[in-house]
This record gives C-alpha cells, structure tokens and sequence, in this order.
C-alpha cells in the first residue's frame, strides 16, 4: 500500500503540478527470504518506481523515493531519528505493528497507521489528536470477511487506486497488480481511501502549521516515556517473575507534558 500510495502521490503532482504541497521523501527499506517470491517482487518494484520517479523532471523537490537495501540496525540508527512521519500499516487484526514504531515516536516522528499492535497503545499515550489512525478495525476487517470481500468492485469505483494499479502493471508487474485486484488479502483496497487522506492531512500539517507539528511531535516524544526499558523490566519483574521489590519507574509527568506543548505553542 505504501507502494501505491507513492504512485498515486507521483500521479497526482504530474495532474497537479502547481499544488502547494510539500516535498515528500520516501524511505522504504527492509529483506526477503530467499523463497518469499512476493516480497522480493514488490522490492524490485520498489527500486523500478524508484527510478522511474526520481529520473522524471516534472517531480524534481517535489518527490523522490528511496529504497535502503539490507535494513538492519546501523541503518535504523540513522532513519529513524531522522524520519518525520512513521507509517505503521499492517492491516488490523494482523498484530504485524511492533516495537520499530515505539521507536520512532520517541525520536519525534508522527505515527500514521493502522489500529493494529503496538499502534493503539501508541495512540492511548499521545492522545487520538497525535497520531493519525485510518483504515478498517479490526471489528470492521472481521464483518468485511463474512459477508464477502469484492476488492475489485471497490477498486473499480476508486480511480486513484486504480490508476496506480495500472501504472505497475505497465512496469512489468502485472501479478502483483492481479494480487490487489482478485486477492487482496491485506485490504489494501478497502482502506486505501482513508489512508490516502490521512497522508494529505499530514502533509499539510507538515507543510503550513510547523508549530502544531513539532507541539505533536514533542508530545510523542513525551508520551514515548511509558514505552521505556525501564518500565518493560519493572512489568516482567512484577507479573512474570514474581518478584516483590521492584526498582522504581518514573512515568512521564503530565504537568510536564502540558507544560512542553505549552512552550512549543508559544514558541
């Protein structure tokens, strides 16, 4: 989904090329198994946009996307302190959303994802006004399911997911295309509308109300507080293992969380 929606975004700026938006930057990265025939498709479709949109004029400080390969830690070491939005998308019910985001909100980034994993506790941290939710519950995901999923009859009425479809077919990438089209065990196509509004609303936070940024980004910080090792430890001491004194955890302190947003505010 985040392939299509960087299609869909280079699309939208060649239709609209004189859109106030601004630059956008996007990293993927990650590996495949050897026999994961699939995810080593969607990387070689990755690195193909790649070129395609980053060699194309028209998109020059507007877009440009970027495929790390080989992700590990020492990259993450970079990327992360240095990511503004955090895109947690794994599909609800999944429980694919980990730790990776955690870890991203503490260094600043903005979390736009899915109510899956490790996102919702992100969410009940900073707030519902701090993060950007989209897509199906996982309620939502499980009813979609019995009463019969038809991605293709909601990507036929969705232009924009459907133009991106076509653009990767025409590269050669046809099955993966096919997969969306008649599979789409992911929901991409039911949650693709939402997750594409959800970008342009980040966008334009990003873009022409700095200050409420960096006030949401320092609240994530904050808030990140309550994801410590610290206090990871203090709960396997208490609930795993039974041990009575555990060492003391400071939680984040509210009056300092009000008073840091405060600062940014007025800043």
């Amino acid at each position: 989904m985040n392939v299509l929606q960087a299609v869909a975004l280079y699309q939208d700026i060649l239709a609209n090329p004189g859109a106030d938006r601004p630059a956008v930057v996007k990293i993927m990265a990650g590996k495949a198994a050897p026999g994961y025939a699939m995810a080593k498709d969607i990387i070689e479709l990755t690195n193909k946009l790649a070129n395609v949109i980053n060699s194309d004029p028209r998109t020059k400080g507007k877009i440009k996307l970027v495929f790390v390969p080989d992700y590990n830690v020492s990259k993450a070491e970079v990327l992360i302190p240095g990511a503004d939005l955090s895109e947690q998308i794994s599909t609800a019910g999944t429980e694919a959303s980990g730790t990776s985001n955690m870890k991203f909100a503490l260094n600043g980034a903005l979390t736009l994802g899915t109510r899956d994993g490790a996102n919702v506790e992100i969410g009940a941290e900073t707030g519902e006004d701090d993060i950007f939710f989209f897509g199906k519950t996982k309620t939502e995901v499980t009813q979609l399911y019995r009463h019969g999923y038809n991605p293709r009859q909601l990507i036929e009425n969705n232009p924009r997911l459907r133009g991106a479809l076509d653009f990767i077919a025409q590269q050669g990438f046809g099955e993966l295309a096919g997969y969306v089209w008649d599979n789409d065990n992911y929901m991409i196509a039911a949650d693709f509308d939402d997750y594409w509004e959800k970008h342009q609303k980040a966008q334009s936070l990003f873009h022409k109300q700095p200050e409420l940024w960096h006030k949401k980004s320092l609240t994530n910080i904050i808030a990140g507080g309550h994801f410590s090792s610290d206090r990871t430890i203090r709960n396997y001491q208490k609930h795993n293992w039974g041990i009575s004194e555990v060492m003391p955890v400071h939680e984040p302190d509210v009056a300092l969380r009000q008073d840091a947003e405060l600062r940014v505010t007025t800043a």
